[in-house]
């Protein structure tokens, strides 16, 4: 069985814990019977010993197995990481999904993507990227109770990501301290209605207006500030032709939603501006998690 996980970049801007898309950078795991537990890990984070263990993904996959079967059955699980670890791109969303979707299927279980969403709510309280984990393309989240509630827009192929990701990382944990307990209205005005704005955008593929609607008050550049080179990046991208620039979650990475036409540009003026940077040039992704026997 084989599962197949997208990475996400989430808040795109003003859109705090509720907005988010999915970008065609895919997580793997083949998953086979076996008379013992045996795990191999190849690609990011491979070196090391904690995320080598995949020590997350195996206890919700373990607890989710036992509890839809009963047993406590053994597997051999193949690893191919792709997301960065710890930069924004949704590598631990990813995992919860992934377990969730193996669990099921290892199983014999039927679901929707909805029920592995809201089960996934358990182990990410932010249904940013969750959400877009799961069902692909763009999509915009609430959380009631103890389910969320969304809605998902395609996006179409003539637009690309160049995601710019820096050498260092900004856990989410430490970058949330960065961030006020209390916001001052006109903050809180400015990045709301921006976010509407985005949101309606994004639903109306109203592209060429998202420089002004990704403009947030909030979170970025309290954050940004953590790795100051990415008001370079942001900047760069812009100029180049990105049609909005934003930290991607928590950063570090930088997120830049381009035309095709122009994704090759905007590239090559970020690597050789930030040659210690890795810089990829990805499809959006519109299908979410996937898996197949």
């Amino acid at each position: 069985m084989f599962v197949s996980v997208p990475a996400t970049s989430a808040n795109l801007g003003p859109g705090f814990d509720t907005l988010g898309l999915a970008v065609d950078l895919r997580n793997e795991v083949r998953i086979t019977p076996s008379k013992f537990l045996t795990l191999s890990t190849r690609g990011e984070g491979s070196e090391n010993p904690k995320i080598k263990k995949n020590s997350l993904f195996l206890s919700i996959y373990n607890e989710t197995y036992k509890d839809l079967t009963g047993r406590e059955d053994s597997f051999r699980f193949e690893f191919q990481n792709r997301i960065p670890i710890s930069r924004g791109l949704g590598s631990s969303s990813a995992v919860i999904v992934a377990a969730l979707s193996a669990a099921y299927t290892m199983a014999r279980k039927r679901y929707n993507k909805r029920e592995i969403l809201n089960l996934a709510l358990r182990y990410e309280h932010h249904p940013d990227n969750i959400t877009s984990a799961v069902m692909g393309g763009f999509n915009v989240s609430c959380v009631e109770g103890e389910r969320v509630y969304s809605k998902k827009r395609r996006l179409p192929e003539y637009l690309k990501a160049v995601v710019v990701v820096p050498n260092r990382t900004i856990s989410t944990a430490r970058s949330r301290t960065v961030l006020p307990k209390v916001y001052k209205k006109e903050e809180t005005i400015y990045s709301l209605s921006r976010s509407s704005y985005m949101t309606a955008l994004f639903m109306t593929e109203s592209w060429d207006l998202l420089r002004i609607a990704s403009k947030d008050k909030l979170h970025q550049a309290r954050r940004m500030k953590m790795i100051p080179e990415l008001f370079d990046v942001q900047k760069l991208a812009l100029r180049h032709g990105a049609l909005m620039s934003t930290l991607s979650g928590s950063g570090s990475t930088f997120f830049n939603l381009c035309y095709d036409r122009d994704a090759d540009k905007i590239a090559k003026a970020l690597q050789s501006r930030f040659p210690d940077f890795r810089v990829f040039v990805l499809s959006l992704d519109n299908n979410g998690v996937q898996t197949r026997d």
